[in-house]
């Protein structure tokens, strides 16, 4: 075991405070570009990319001194112990929901501390510790430095402050962690708890029955699985029965609180983590149906997130964050990472329901926003309702409209340009205030592309930035953003600080490092945000990552030459196919270009066979937004889902629907490209069908066997757009 390494002079944790405050975030002008690194290129590649603003070399961390999620924590409880930390919601007697009540940063470090030293005594006093994989350690060794935990921590529950607290226990004691979440099903449960030997789960209440019949149908899988810690009170009266059932089968039963008053009575001394100890496991599904990967996380890729959320966004002083986003997701642990750095507090959703955000925002009224798209088109049309479509009330559709579309112009003039203007900003500062985003500084999205006309549209209408990020599990989350007021959004900004990158050319797909202007290929990465290896998994990673340390994300990626070497996710690799006159189909290329232009649909699965030569789809409209298409383009008012699909099933009003959809790809998708017959419904990529992965990734191989007869109908109806299939 190598030395741990101290520094010759320790910082106080107040002046680097003032350090981080003084220098970052970075100015957006200095962070919005790439350059190509001299006389890297090499045939079948493009050049490296770094950012502008270091391109000798990549970044790291905020502060020298900052090389642990631990240290990042514990840097705001030295700054600021009595600042609010945790907020939730208290259900209240009549049903609803209260205020968000606080906790301070140093009564969760005291939460924290409690309850990891209460999780080891009730695993070295499990009754049935000797059941378990003899290999398996749950013994406290204060000198254990390993990069590998002893045993790993599952944690599974909606967010709510008890899984953030449970995470942060992890950290103090160098525990490694994984999570599940209710879209794995049992089978991906089982299969994760059975590779990772998890002695233990942290889960909210409504888990811990399905938890326990998970064990006892498969006992032998299951063997190491001996506690289970619930995160809301257990009353040994009225759960008896689940006592019952957990002693069967050879499981431990406690509650939070429980566990927590444990380690308050037998407290341990932290094991601060190194930078090279594994935080995580962060089981991401794939897109063939497979078994998940296990993206090994260590303690230097999350403070390389940190460093990126750093270089581009300011942690203001009483600032307050929503943590809407699964915590399962690597997208907002590292949101939370950065939160718990900067001292931003952090309230959490009054329950697992999507519905409650503006409800939860009223209350909350939060600077920092990280939604995924889908959410904020439900948002844009919600808005959108209320102001430029709102045909009944015609003066406050006019006021809107006339400070909505002035601002879009002048947003639109230049990078950087806010569009400020005294009396509009007031006006439109009404309708942020309605939905609680009046105090909004920060608004990203990312998992997933969204419309360039959604990002204007928002940040017009709620006086805001909006940035929006590509990153992965690998990378922990983001490694690249635009900036807040891109002129002309839509790119994903530029590489960041910690990362560096290429493309790899696909010349069966048409995709070359001499494009023009640009390369364009696979997007490769490098650097000390991405991650080294999959769990257990040799044969995966030596797929993933090549001799030199580059990482094959499988998303194919065009380089903007033209505009700052910014990047755009345009395709996915081995996502085509081929017609029978012999075109390529890139169906994830097909698939984000209408979702893009045409805003009434939200899924969309484009599907094609090598026997035909035409292109199907099954649509999946927007509920938020249809019926207004309808009442604009038929004149007709329907408002029920079951009356709109009925809608549709008349071939002329489905016709004219696709057409309108061919019609907003124009100069964006050749012929051959546009679909020719789709099925239109509500919703028909599920998780719990297993089409798409819980990150919303469609599972091709797995939809195109769940989808084959409406295809086969598709293709027995046949072409509806008969003068474009002429033209093939």
């Amino acid at each position: 075991m190598p030395p741990i390494e101290y520094p010759l002079i320790n910082e106080d944790s107040v002046h680097i405070e003032k350090l981080v405050r003084q220098y970052l975030p970075i100015a957006p002008e200095e962070v919005a570009n790439a350059v190509e690194v001299p006389n890297s290129k090499i045939d079948g590649f493009s050049s490296v990319y770094r950012n502008a603003y270091s391109p000798d070399k990549l970044l790291s961390k905020p502060h020298p001194s900052i090389d642990s999620l631990y240290k990042a924590f514990h840097h705001s409880v030295n700054v600021r112990p009595n600042g609010p930390c945790f907020g939730s919601r208290k259900k209240l007697s009549n049903g609803k929901f209260g205020p968000y009540v606080w906790q301070d940063f140093q009564t969760i470090n005291n939460r924290k501390t409690n309850l990891g030293s209460g999780l080891f005594f009730i695993l070295q006093n499990n009754p049935y510790r000797s059941s378990t994989d003899p290999e398996l350690d749950l013994s406290y060794n204060p000198l254990n430095q390993d990069v590998q935990s002893k045993f790993i921590v599952s944690l599974f529950s909606h967010n709510r402050e008890e899984w953030a607290i449970a995470d942060l226990a992890c950290q103090s004691y160098s525990i490694t962690n994984t999570a599940l979440y209710d879209s794995l099903g049992p089978d991906t449960s089982r299969y994760i708890l059975n590779l990772t030997k998890s002695p233990v789960i942290i889960a909210s209440k409504d888990k811990i029955a399905g938890l326990i019949k998970l064990k006892e149908d498969s006992p032998a899988e299951l063997q190491n699985l001996i506690a289970l810690v619930s995160m809301d009170p257990i009353d040994e009266a009225l759960d008896a029965n689940l006592y019952v059932q957990a002693r069967n089968n050879k499981i431990s039963l406690f509650d939070f609180f429980q566990v927590e008053k444990l380690g308050a009575v037998n407290p341990l001394p932290h094991i601060p983590p190194s930078i090279d100890s594994i935080y995580t496991v962060s089981f991401t599904s794939g897109t063939t149906g497979a078994n998940p990967k296990g993206v090994v996380l260590e303690h230097r890729q999350g403070v390389s997130a940190i460093t990126f959320c750093c270089s581009n966004l300011r942690g203001i002083e009483g600032g307050v964050s929503y943590a809407f986003l699964p915590l399962a997701h690597i997208y907002e642990r590292m949101n939370l990472a950065f939160a718990l750095f900067q001292g931003i507090s952090v309230g959490f959703p009054q329950s697992p329901s999507p519905l409650t955000l503006i409800d939860d925002c009223k209350q909350l009224r939060p600077h920092y926003v990280a939604l995924v798209p889908r959410v904020y088109t439900k948002l844009e049309a919600a808005l959108k309702s209320q102001t430029v479509d709102n045909d009944e009330k015609p003066l406050l559709k006019k006021l809107f409209s006339t400070a909505i579309n002035k601002k879009l112009e002048w947003q639109s003039e230049a990078d950087g340009s806010e569009g400020k203007h005294l009396v509009y900003d007031k006006l439109i500062g009404v309708l942020a205030k309605k939905i609680g985003f009046d105090r909004v500084v920060s608004m990203t999205t990312g998992s997933a592309p969204i419309s360039p006309e959604t990002l204007k549209f928002l940040k017009a209408s709620l006086n805001t930035g909006m940035s929006q990020g590509y990153g992965l599990t690998e990378s922990f989350a983001g490694i690249c953003t635009s900036q807040k007021y891109e002129a002309n959004p839509g790119s994903c900004g530029a590489i960041s600080i910690t990362t560096e990158m290429k493309l790899r050319e696909i010349p069966e797909m048409n995709y070359r490092a001499t494009d023009e202007g640009g390369p364009r290929g696979e997007l490769l990465l490098r650097g000390p945000q991405i991650f080294t290896h999959y769990y257990k998994n040799p044969e995966e990673t030596a797929k993933a990552i090549d001799a030199d340390g580059w990482f094959y994300t499988g998303d194919v990626a065009r380089i903007d030459a033209t505009c700052g070497n910014r990047l755009y996710i345009i395709d996915r690799v081995k996502n085509f196919f081929k017609l029978a006159q012999g075109e390529y189909i890139t169906p994830e290329k097909i698939e984000n270009t209408y979702l893009s232009q045409f805003p009434f649909v939200q899924q969309l699965y484009v599907h094609g066979d090598s026997l035909k030569t035409f292109l199907v789809g099954i649509v999946g409209l927007d509920p938020a937004t249809i019926d207004g298409y309808i009442s604009r383009r038929f004149k007709d008012k329907i408002s029920t889902k079951a009356d709109i699909l009925d809608f549709f099933k008349n071939p002329d009003h489905k016709r004219q629907l696709l057409i309108d959809m061919n019609s907003s790809v124009n100069g964006l998708l050749q012929g051959f490209e546009r679909l020719h017959n789709i099925e239109v419904t509500f919703d028909p990529l599920r998780i719990e069908d297993n089409v798409v992965t819980p990150t919303l990734k469609i599972r091709r191989p797995v939809a195109s066997k769940f989808f084959k007869e409406v295809h086969d109908n598709l293709y027995d109806e046949g072409s509806l757009i008969r003068k474009e299939e002429s033209k093939l």
